[in-house]
């Protein structure tokens, strides 16, 4: 590996890991759309617990439960399409190489497809992670008692949130698995593209967090929502 590989790669590894503390850093003014939407899911919940028919809560929170599933089944699917050409043997590679990467030993290129290889199989844990716990919340909104005093529906409310909210963050940062294996795909025509991919991914993710319309609109959402 060269030097621009380590240090594509550093940036990589910094925007990658970091991405939360960066996020905060960087829209500390504004709030990020997933505080918001975290506060947005505990008035939710809350709502929840003070209705009798909670059908709509559990269609809501089913339909959360198939996207995560279907995100989950085309990670697999990703999944297996990098693994069969990294354990494939040196005519994988080779072939493969010869559709365009950058050309360099194979075993650069090994180390290349792996970190794609990270990267989705980072963001399928998440993934499963977040239908295990979306499935929890969903069995709380069915436990939930149609008569009781308002401070346990409340107490209830709080803990399905505290509950949701973790959920649908795994749910994000599988997502956010797709646009850093994209950027590592990258990486397969040269460091300089990592490095541009990952910044690319980085600044779109922190623009649609703080600035984007749907960012804007939530967050005047939330202003309405909180008491």
């Amino acid at each position: 590996m060269t030097l621009f590989d380590w240090l594509a790669l550093t940036l990589f590894a910094v925007c990658w890991l970091g991405y939360g503390p960066l996020l905060n850093l960087l829209a500390r003014r504004s709030g990020t759309l997933n505080d918001d939407m975290a506060v947005v899911r505990r008035v939710w919940m809350t709502a929840m617990a003070h209705r009798e028919v909670r059908l709509v809560d559990s269609q809501l929170l089913g339909h959360t439960i198939n996207s995560g599933g279907f995100f989950a089944s085309t990670n697999l699917l990703l999944i297996a399409a990098v693994g069969s050409v990294l354990f494939g043997g040196q005519q994988a590679l080779e072939g493969f190489a010869s559709v365009g990467a950058e050309d360099v030993p194979a075993r650069l290129l090994t180390a290349k497809l792996a970190l794609v290889l990270v990267c989705l199989s980072r963001g399928l844990l998440d993934f499963i992670w977040s239908i295990r716990q979306l499935n929890y919340a969903l069995a709380l909104v069915g436990a939930a008692p149609e008569v009781d005093t308002e401070a346990d529906r409340a107490a209830l409310g709080t803990a399905a949130a505290d509950l949701l909210n973790p959920a649908l963050n795994a749910f994000s940062q599988g997502v956010r698995g797709y646009y850093f294996a994209l950027a590592a795909a990258a990486w397969l025509f040269g460091p300089q593209w990592l490095a541009l991919g990952v910044a690319a991914a980085f600044c779109l993710l922190v623009w649609r967090q703080a600035g984007s319309p749907a960012a804007r609109a939530v967050r005047n959402a939330r202003r309405l929502l909180e008491p």
